[in-house]
């Protein structure tokens, strides 16, 4: 049979040709749409992370940090889980940026990596708040999901990066007083849950606005009382007991030697450092003998004011000895030394220098910084980041507390970056400490605002732990810190200085030392629970609403 009238038959159509329609945008059409459908939101969610950063040391604007919850709880209120992780992210990303900014010493690309990851945990927390802004008492829920969020930023990953939590935004407010209760933790959950009542006071205006006669006063009440409970809350701090009665005093003096240079190069010639500090306590020396000042106790020196290993380097031990001989007192030294045991690493130590027997007891620091004083994966990062080779050896974790005898006091030892860790800092006091040390060298990020934002840190222990705290630092800030948090005395940056102060000393312990970490898990599981409580009522509610429309 002749194919032709078959093959006309079935040929298809003109109009069935036509290409594959283009309904659908593209993907990168749909992403522009998406952009500037959020750009508003993502612009005010870029600002109140600006304002939460200037809630924090230099600047100290406290309240900015209630608003910044507020802000970020209305934002993400109503939304969907990936809307809400975008705003959090567009929160968190400036706000680290600023905050961070000390980091460029280093490089800007250091502040915006670490930036970008600090930021996807807060991301996490507004998918978070947009899922429990569906239940009733969602201010609640919202302040237990940033203790959960700081508990998970403050341990992951490489143990961890504590900056910036709400707590230590909240060092000289009403808020501080709570620390001695709860720690850091409820601190952060008492700034969150006024935030978020505020947040609801606002959502609950228009409904306000659309009421008339008898239902306006009606309509108003939510607002009030969350306006109410939201001033509860802040000033609940006042009614806390911050314990100070010293149980025994010590006579102190911090040294505070400086170096010639700011930045990555600080350490100038070998023995720079060291002679620094060691010619400020021989001039202590001299002025103690002339009845310049009274005679200290003890002195501390901050971490690294030895700059060469003193057991490796005669003359660095003894041009510690002629110094701590002179003095005629324990002082506490800072020093970097071979490991014992593990060959090519060194530890971050203080060290107890006696003006009879020479060095005793020290403690080596339990929580190396990453990529500072260590670097994971070296063989593979160093190769792509060269300037990780700058780290040439690594520092080795201690595995003690820093709780040592130092003349007549026992004092607990914490250096550096280890005073934003909770648990190094309890445990410390736990284990005896009568006051704290925080030995630290911050010659590398000097006049960049990190000083501050440490000092800040070391108020809220001072408070947390019923505990006077002195700060020493090579170049700035050395403070003493009352257990009350205040500061009764402190340096300039840049300068050599010695701080002569006496300190008390308590055995007594916080409400907050005895609960330990038990608060924060406590509340972060709260939170948790609330998250999977909304999508459980979620998915109940489409279920019973697709059965309703199967039986219409």
């Amino acid at each position: 049979m002749p194919p032709g009238p078959e093959i006309t038959a079935e040929a298809p159509a003109p109009e069935a040709t036509v290409p594959a329609p283009q309904a659908r945008p593209r993907r990168a059409v749909r992403l522009a749409r998406l952009a500037r459908r959020e750009a508003a939101r993502t612009g005010i969610a870029a600002l109140a992370g600006i304002a939460f950063a200037l809630s924090f040391p230099p600047y100290d604007v406290w309240p900015l940090s209630v608003v910044a919850v507020a802000a970020l709880a209305l934002l993400t209120r109503g939304r969907t889980v990936r809307q809400a992780a975008w705003t959090g992210f567009a929160f968190a990303l400036p706000f680290f940026f600023v905050l961070l900014r000390w980091l460029r010493v280093v490089g800007y690309d250091a502040v915006t990596g670490l930036s970008i990851a600090e930021a996807l945990f807060v991301a996490a927390l507004g998918a978070a708040l947009a899922l429990v802004s569906r239940l009733r008492a969602w201010p609640l829920w919202g302040a237990c999901l940033w203790v959960a969020q700081e508990l998970a930023r403050d341990r992951l990953p490489l143990g961890g990066f504590p900056w910036g939590r709400l707590a230590f935004a909240n060092t000289g407010s009403p808020f501080t007083p709570l620390a001695a209760l709860g720690g850091a933790p409820l601190v952060t959950f008492a700034v969150a849950l006024t935030g978020g009542l505020l947040a609801y006071a606002v959502t609950a205006a228009p409904k306000l606005r659309a009421a008339a006669g008898a239902g306006r006063l009606r309509a108003a009440l939510p607002g009030v009382e969350a306006l109410a409970l939201a001033a509860a809350v802040l000033l609940a701090g006042y009614a806390v007991p911050v314990p100070t009665k010293a149980d025994d005093e010590v006579k102190v003096a911090l040294v505070q030697g400086n170096v010639q240079h700011a930045g990555m190069d600080f350490l100038g010639r070998p023995m720079m450092i060291l002679d620094n500090h060691a010619e400020a306590t021989l001039q202590l020396a001299r002025d103690v003998k002339a009845g310049r000042v009274p005679k200290p106790d003890l002195v501390i020196w901050p971490e690294n004011s030895s700059d060469l290993d003193p057991f490796q380097y005669p003359q660095a031990y003894d041009r510690i000895q002629e110094a701590v001989k002179a003095v005629g007192v324990p002082v506490l030294v800072g020093a970097l030394v071979d490991h014992p045991g593990q060959s090519g690493y060194i530890d971050n130590k203080g060290i107890v220098w006696d003006p009879k027997t020479g060095p005793g007891a020290s403690y080596a620091k339990q929580h190396p910084v990453p990529f500072g004083e260590y670097v994971p994966f070296r063989s593979t990062l160093s190769k792509v980041i060269t300037r990780l080779q700058r780290v040439q050896r690594d520092f080795y974790p201690g595995d003690h507390t820093g709780v040592m005898q130092v003349g007549p006091a026992r004092l607990g030892d914490v250096i550096c970056f280890e005073v934003a860790y909770d648990e190094i800092v309890r445990d410390t006091v736990k284990a005896g400490a009568r006051a704290l040390v925080v030995q630290t060298n911050n010659a590398t990020y000097g006049r960049t605002g990190q000083p501050e934002q440490q000092l800040a840190m070391s108020r809220l222990r001072a408070v947390e732990h019923g505990r006077a705290v002195v700060t020493v630092a090579t170049s700035g800030i050395s403070a003493v810190v009352a257990p009350d948090g205040t500061v009764q005395q402190r340096s300039a940056e840049f300068t050599r200085d010695v701080i002569s102060a006496t300190l008390p000393l308590r055995d007594g312990t916080t409400v907050a030392d005895r609960v330990g970490a038990a608060p924060e898990w406590v509340l972060a599981m709260v939170g948790l629970l609330s998250c999977a409580a909304a999508l459980l009522i979620g998915r109940r509610v489409r279920t019973d609403e697709r059965n309703k429309r199967g039986q219409q």
